[in-house]
């Protein structure tokens, strides 16, 4: 079984010491989906939603979130993130939005959370932004698709 690392052997919560990993480039690629209705869809991609230009503050606030991760989730490291990408695909046959966040780093621990948040923090703004349209509204399928770099190499999905 694999050993989990934020506990130690006493099962008590703990920050893993990362001081002896090498530095390496790392890379995290999350992806989510925000499911909605077919108009709501529609006033996004023509920009009638009354808040503004959902697709740019959910960008920025992705990039935000990635910043903050460490913030947010306990046993996080902080980290110098050397960039972070947030695309959308407006996906109008299943009426919905698809969310991938790219994360890069040179150091000595991985950016998959930080990929897992951006994705989370942008679709929490679509929700957000469009709920007085559509509070029907579904985000899902938040995972890590791709991770590249460190001891534990490259994970596909």
């Amino acid at each position: 079984m694999t050993e989990l690392t934020h506990f130690d052997e006493h099962g008590k919560a703990r920050m893993v010491d990362v001081s002896g990993k090498p530095v390496t480039e790392r890379e995290a690629v999350a992806r989510g989906k925000v499911s909605m209705n077919k108009s709501t869809l529609r006033m996004i991609r023509d920009s009638k939603i009354a808040k503004g230009d959902v697709l740019g503050v959910a960008r920025v606030a992705g990039i935000m979130a990635a910043k903050k991760t460490a913030e947010l989730i306990p046993m996080c490291h902080p980290l110098n993130i050397a960039s972070v990408n947030i695309d959308f695909d407006i996906d109008t046959k299943n009426s919905r939005i698809q969310i991938e966040s790219r994360v890069r780093i040179t150091g000595q621990t991985g950016v998959e959370m930080e990929a897992l948040t951006a994705v989370s923090a942008a679709a929490l703004t679509i929700y957000d932004m469009c709920k007085s349209a559509d509070r029907g509204m579904i985000i899902s399928d938040i995972m890590l698709v791709e991770k590249r770099g460190g001891k534990s190499g490259v994970f596909k999905r």
